[in-house]
């Protein structure tokens, strides 16, 4: 009895001990795989997380698009002074080699009027600042006050860059051929239409105005200098789609993952780039931010499957479009990477930040961090998050078969009055047979369609979908097997079939033991495939594999080590008989999951 507690508290000691292990480190390795593909992982939380992603709300500017923005077009009666107050309202510079340096959408307007023989470094010595509103989201717009051009002139002139909408509102005059001219019903919609037509061929349009001053205005908050501007005209630049974005967004799509984007540009540049990549179906599908305005909650959470496209949005829209998705169920991420976008990614249920353009306030509170802010960064993160998870139910299933195996076969030895195995084996085993391969089973290289498949409900348990029985069926087995190699190793020993203790029965329960445990780790490789059937080889397995055997075989076959354990140097016929029946554990459970797959109907 002392014998039969000692070797069942060591089977079952293990369990928590080795399953705690196991998942860690198969979260290290996951995580290690990840930053390899530019997805660093900030909380281990976020592997298990990304496997069960149902929703990704992404920013367009540099995570859909490649952020490199070039002015292609222009609006406007003079092109000089559109480029150069659209260069002097930014706060990008020129640096010693030419090179723009700044946000990228003020580099491109720098390198607009560099181009056109106005460098900024002229341009601020002849027009130096005097005063500015910086930009705000809410406004969408920013200003800048300069000295006239010309050491002689005199007065100051404003420039205000922003949103070609929110700009219009706030002018009154427009510039013509002839001058400033009354901003007319007529003259606006050739406005509103010139805008659309360039964000109908998804450009990022940016509107100038300006306003003339003969004095510096003493007060240059926004509300004061923000009115009474002349419209001077539009620039219409692109931003080029990532390349590989578009087939991400085809594997999110067979992975059951929707994809959403939000923008603060215009909605008809944001709808010309959705439909490019795929996101959006119908124009039905995107809304402004100030759409969500007059939505309650209750209602947005009721309408938000209609929309996947999002144009002028705010932090604080960012926020309620991820509840809603949360209040339906849904695992979300979302990604972002101004100071303002920390509310809405520590609200997500994976929060995902800029690794290029984020400030380190999104960084400390994002799960996960984009090296490269490339969309299809967070559908490689989720593919690996999908295949960690997978990785961990396989090494739990084998962990908890092995260690049941062994409780069963220990109970029933002692039931029948016999010692099948002493704590000293159960010790080896589970520390060199059950601990190798559980490790190797998170090198796993993953099941092909993964990313054909649903996401799984975060709800799911570890032993959903069938992972609980086959816990119990394949532990039971191998303890029927183990136990069949004992006494055929006392018939072999001593001719006769009887219920006694065995040296040789031990001996070759124990080699089984330990080899049946390592066949059952190749069944785990898939739940419900023939292991057959799987494209590629897990090299990790068959060198656990081979260390195991080869270590198993040193205990019972080199005289120190027999003497240590309490074995007996069995004959090659017996050591063969015993691989043998370790290796019936592969057709058996093959056939059961020839069977279950006949009654799921999965392959």
């Amino acid at each position: 009895i002392d014998t039969f507690m000692l070797a069942i508290s060591l089977a079952v000691a293990a369990i928590p001990e080795g399953l705690v292990a196991v998942v860690t480190i198969v979260l290290s390795i996951g995580v290690t795989k990840m930053s390899e593909r530019n997805a660093v992982i900030r909380k281990l939380t976020a592997v298990e997380t990304l496997g069960c992603a149902q929703i990704i709300c992404s920013d367009k500017t540099g995570t859909l698009t490649q952020n490199k923005m070039t002015v292609v077009d222009h609006f406007g009666p003079d092109e000089n002074l559109l480029a150069k107050g659209m260069a002097l309202c930014t706060d990008a510079e020129l640096d010693d080699s030419g090179k723009a340096v700044g946000e990228p959408t003020e580099c491109a307007l720098v390198e607009y009027a560099l181009k056109l023989g106005m460098p900024k470094t002229n341009l601020k010595a002849d027009m130096p600042r005097r005063g500015e509103a910086p930009f705000d989201s809410g406004r969408k717009m920013m200003s800048t006050i300069h000295s006239r051009e010309g050491e002689s002139a005199e007065g100051y002139i404003q420039f205000t860059k922003g949103a070609p909408d929110a700009l219009l509102q706030r002018c009154t005059k427009i510039l013509t051929l002839d001058g400033p001219v009354d901003l007319t019903d007529e003259l606006r919609k050739k406005v509103t239409d010139a805008n659309s037509d360039m964000a109908g061929r998804a450009l990022r349009v940016l509107a100038l105005a300006y306003k003339e001053y003969d004095e510096l205005p003493e007060d240059c908050a926004p509300e004061k200098i923000e009115n009474d501007l002349t419209f001077c005209g539009m620039t219409g630049m692109i931003d080029p789609i990532r390349p590989e974005v578009k087939d991400a967004v085809d594997e999110c799509r067979s992975a059951g993952i929707r994809p959403i984007m939000i923008t603060g540009d215009q909605l008809d540049t944001a709808i010309a780039i959705a439909r490019d990549l795929g996101i959006l179906e119908d124009d039905s599908q995107a809304v402004r931010g100030a759409f969500l305005d007059d939505l309650s909650d209750e209602e947005l959470e009721s309408r938000i499957d209609e929309f996947s496209v999002y144009a002028r949005v705010r932090p604080e829209h960012k926020v309620r479009i991820v509840k809603a998705w949360q209040k339906r169920g849904m695992v979300t991420a979302m990604t972002g990477d101004g100071v303002n976008d920390a509310p809405s990614i520590k609200t997500a249920d994976i929060g995902v930040g800029m690794g290029i353009t984020g400030t380190d306030v999104t960084k400390n509170v994002a799960d996960m961090i984009l090296a490269d802010d490339n969309f299809a960064t967070i559908v490689a993160a989720v593919e690996e998050g999908r295949k960690v998870y997978a990785n961990i139910r396989k090494a739990i299933q084998f962990l908890l078969s092995s260690n049941i195996s062994e409780v069963v076969a220990i109970f029933t030895a002692t039931m029948m009055n016999f010692v099948i195995l002493k704590p000293a084996h159960i010790l080896w085993v589970n520390l060199i047979t059950d601990s190798l391969p559980a490790l190797a089973l998170g090198m796993e290289p993953g099941e092909e369609d993964s990313m054909k498949k649903k996401p799984r409900s975060s709800t799911d348990g570890i032993f959903a979908n069938g992972v609980g029985v086959d816990i119990i069926y394949q532990g039971a087995l191998v303890s029927v097997i183990v136990l069949a190699s004992y006494f055929i190793g006392h018939f072999m020993e001593y001719g006769v079939w009887t219920i006694t203790n065995s040296a040789d029965g031990t001996t070759m329960a124990f080699l089984t033991l330990s080899m049946c445990e390592i066949f059952q780790s190749f069944n785990m490789r898939a739940q419900r495939k023939s292991i057959f059937t799987l494209p590629k080889q897990n090299w990790w397995l068959w060198g656990s594999a081979g260390a195991a055997l080869a270590l198993t075989t040193l205990v019972i076959e080199v005289p120190v080590f027999v003497k240590m354990f309490g074995f007996t140097q069995i004959s090659g016929k017996e050591y063969f008989t015993a691989l043998g029946l370790a290796f019936l554990i592969i057709p058996l459970v093959e056939i059961v999951k020839f069977f279950q797959r006949k009654v799921t109907g999965r392959s």
